[in-house]
């Protein structure tokens, strides 16, 4: 199983075991990742991902919710196994 962390910038529209669904950009050197549900396709963002770490999951499973003062994260599973 893989986990990632997504900066969630509107706290109270998902929840744990909530099914969320992956997109996917493309930097220069780099990927980015946004989680959201069907109806809001936005709702957390994760950090620049290296080529050599890309994500192929296109969906996954909030595992946990948290606050810190720098804002509110979710933890994403995803069926597929950590990068090396």
């Amino acid at each position: 199983m893989r986990t990632m962390e997504f900066k969630m910038e509107r706290p109270g529209k998902l929840s744990e075991g909530q099914t969320v669904y992956i997109w996917e950009g493309e930097l220069p050197s780099n990927y980015y990742y946004t989680a959201g549900i069907p109806e809001d396709m936005s709702l957390a963002m994760s950090p620049n991902i290296p080529f050599r770490k890309r994500l192929k999951s296109k969906e996954g499973t909030v595992t946990a919710i948290s606050e810190n003062p720098k804002g509110f994260y979710i933890t994403v599973t995803f069926d597929e196994d950590e990068p090396e």
